[in-house]
């Protein structure tokens, strides 16, 4: 006999503090994807020279791209299978870099049982400072 999959995350078992974490050096190669696969081909993200007479100095890793961090913990880890994003604020505090190594983290900060969703805190660091601050707000399946 088959074992039958259940669908979705047990909201009993999501207490507040809870916290998952995703780690990622920032690549050439993932810049470029995302920029053909988002269509935000702006050069401050793919033409070095350009870059290089911005306030940056150099290229930039698109900051959704790097938010998007978040919504695979979501999907994966915390909650978890068939969550979905209900909501999302999003601060960029300080610029991410080709090379840079992003560490992205989730926090449960309130649980609605009633409208079975969860808020969370959402947070990039890149070398311990805040690059990406912000909330999400994740409906349970």
């Amino acid at each position: 006999m088959k074992s039958k999959k259940t669908f979705g995350v047990n909201l009993d078992k999501i207490q507040i503090g809870m916290q998952e974490s995703y780690s990622c050096i920032i690549t050439e190669e993932q810049v470029v994807k995302f920029a053909e696969l988002s269509g935000d081909k702006n050069p401050i993200h793919l033409d070095e020279q350009y870059a290089s007479k911005s306030r940056y100095k150099k290229r930039l890793a698109h900051g959704l791209f790097c938010a998007s961090f978040f919504s695979a913990m979501f999907g994966t880890k915390l909650p978890g299978e068939g969550c979905v994003y209900a909501n999302q604020k999003l601060y960029f505090k300080r610029p991410i870099y080709i090379g840079d190594m992003v560490e992205a983290s989730i926090e449960v900060l309130k649980i609605d049982y009633a409208k079975k969703k969860v808020i969370f805190k959402t947070i990039c660091r890149v070398k311990n400072k805040i690059a990406i601050d912000g909330e999400a707000e994740i409906f349970i399946p």
